[in-house]
């Protein structure tokens, strides 16, 4: 049995022609028959006037099949109390399930609950979400990761997400350290949520048939998650994951990253010693010339960067770290990892750029 939710909350990404989505939930498709377009097999809904013409290139894909949309509203364990934000309705066909009404917008009224449906036309990664409990979405693959990201960090607290994703993202998304497909999305989203896989769906399934199979996935929060500065969390794993495979030594052995760690633990100010690495022979004490005069300014930051890289390696090596690589790190490691860094004075956040609170954390989990 299939519970109806208090309130739905419809987010159209802003793709398309967004006037035509809200106002019909006709839709037109092409099938292909023996690798040729059949034109007139058009797949069609009853009782309305027009067609919407669906988009590959924007992610527009109608998942059809009944029963595995039942299936994942009844994963999503839905209560009659809840708000449900689902992302990216199309023609309904995921809605209909939800609040069980028999159409996305027009024939809502004719049914009387006009007051338990919202239709938001806008660009679902900028807009800023309404109170929800969970997340039920069939979203466009092309803004996963940002989508992903904007959910599992961002202002609004919820219950759970059910989300149908392409099935190699679903895959990077679960991935555990030591899998091929560990990386920094998992490592980001696992800090604050855990993942549970529901079942996969067939790339038949939807029309227009997109070329790859789907996943569909549960993202629920944390209750505890830990205390780290996220915006140094974020960066510390971009400078470890550039190259997930490369040991951490010969990571922080780079003389590119090491000069740029120790531009940001300099601004960062951190424990007064940083500034001894950019030069520590300034001054001969007679205020007089010195009689190194005409050492560079390049040559005095080269040494202050090699003094700063056996700070680096220090650490790497008082833990242990040196000769491991980021893909077979847990989580709890590179938390333990970080906090060394921090504690020598080394940090990893540019805190000479500003931050557009909620919207630009999103784009720097994953870039």
């Amino acid at each position: 049995m299939l519970r109806r939710a208090k309130c739905l909350y419809g987010v159209i990404p802003g793709h398309g022609s967004l006037g035509q989505l809200q106002s019909t939930s006709r839709y037109r498709s092409y099938r292909k028959i023996n690798g040729a377009d059949d034109d007139g097999r058009r797949k069609r809904e009853e009782g309305q006037d027009g067609y919407l013409q669906l988009h590959k290139s924007k992610g527009q894909h109608l998942l059809t099949n009944q029963r595995i949309l039942d299936s994942i509203v009844q994963k999503s364990a839905i209560k009659p109390t809840d708000t449900v934000l689902e992302i990216g309705p199309g023609t309904g066909n995921l809605t209909l399930k939800l609040l069980m009404v028999e159409v996305l917008q027009k024939r809502v009224a004719e049914c009387g609950v006009q007051d338990r449906l919202t239709v938001i036309c806008k660009d679902a990664l900028k807009a800023e979400f309404p109170p929800f409990d969970i997340v039920v979405a069939n979203i466009p693959y092309g803004i996963s990761s940002p989508l992903v990201a904007k959910l599992v960090y961002g202002a609004r607290s919820f219950r759970s997400a059910t989300l149908l994703l392409q099935k190699e993202f679903a895959r990077r998304l679960m991935a555990k350290p030591g899998d091929s497909e560990f990386n920094r999305l998992a490592v980001n989203v696992k800090l604050v949520a855990n993942v549970e896989f529901v079942m996969d769906v067939s790339k038949r399934e939807f029309v227009p048939c997109p070329k790859v199979d789907s996943s569909v996935v549960i993202i629920r929060p944390k209750a505890e998650v830990p205390n780290v500065n996220l915006d140094e969390w974020w960066a510390f794993t971009k400078a470890c994951f550039g190259n997930k495979n490369k040991t951490l030594g010969a990571t922080f052995k780079q003389k590119k990253k090491v000069m740029e760690l120790l531009r940001l633990s300099k601004l960062a100010g951190s424990d007064g010693e940083t500034d001894n690495y950019i030069c520590s022979n300034d001054d001969n004490g007679d205020g007089g010339e010195s009689d190194d005069e005409e050492l560079s300014s390049s040559s005095c930051s080269e040494m202050g960067a090699s003094s700063f890289k056996e700070k680096l390696m220090g650490v790497l090596k008082s833990a242990d770290f040196e000769d491991k690589r980021p893909s077979k790190l847990s989580n709890e490691e590179l938390l333990h990892l970080l906090a060394l860094f921090n504690q020598a004075g080394i940090y990893f956040h540019d805190q000479s750029k500003s931050r557009n609170a909620e919207n630009e954390s999103f784009s720097v989990a994953y870039c």
